[in-house]
């Protein structure tokens, strides 16, 4: 009899070691990007509610690869390092499955006009705001209702070659930006109201 119960539950423990690992890998992210998703309160952190779950694993994976450095916050590159495929997808599935708020941040109504023809003329073919239907198979991630803080780092990385784009042709609209761009690029993504 006790055989019995041993043989039955044996699959279940096993079973349950990797939502384990995953739940440890999402405690590890928990940690700066909040169980939301919508980040903590540094205001470098990332927001990744709603991002396709595809493009978090790409992210990570760019990481791990040395694609993207981690030159402002090392624990992120120490984080995705120790985490298995399984891991990955397991995070990325969740925080894709979190809807992404907005940050009530404050913008400049004018930049913000100047930021949207900016993004339709050179970002809004591959990016596309996260409650649109066709997020999922979008080549970009949503921008819109990202940190501003984040927002003007990466569009400055990319432009000063510190992060490598994906596509020639995003490194190809990057070039045709100026600095003075940057600031009504992101006041348009700060712009950015869910629902409306």
């Amino acid at each position: 009899m006790y055989r019995c119960r041993m043989l039955f539950v044996l699959p279940l423990l096993l079973a349950t070691t990797p939502l384990v690992a995953a739940e440890d890998a999402l405690e590890a992210c928990f940690g700066c990007h909040g169980a939301d998703g919508m980040g903590k309160a540094d205001p470098m952190i990332p927001v990744i509610a709603g991002m396709p779950a595809a493009h978090i694993e790409e992210a990570i994976y760019a990481y791990v690869d040395g694609a993207r450095q981690c030159t402002r916050e090392p624990l992120m590159c120490e984080t995705v390092a120790a985490l298995t495929e399984a891991e990955v997808s397991a995070a990325s599935e969740y925080f894709a499955s979190q809807v992404r708020n907005y940050n009530l941040e404050e913008y400049d109504k004018e930049l913000a006009a100047k930021g949207a023809i900016l993004h339709e003329r050179h970002c809004g073919a591959c990016h596309v705001p996260p409650h649109d239907e066709d997020v999922d198979y979008a080549i970009g991630i949503p921008l819109h209702g990202q940190r501003p803080g984040y927002i003007r780092y990466a569009i400055s990385a990319y432009f000063g070659g510190k992060r490598e784009p994906l596509l020639e042709t995003m490194a190809h609209e990057i070039r045709q930006l100026d600095p003075d761009d940057f600031d009504a690029l992101v006041n348009y993504y700060s712009s950015y109201r869910a629902g409306d």
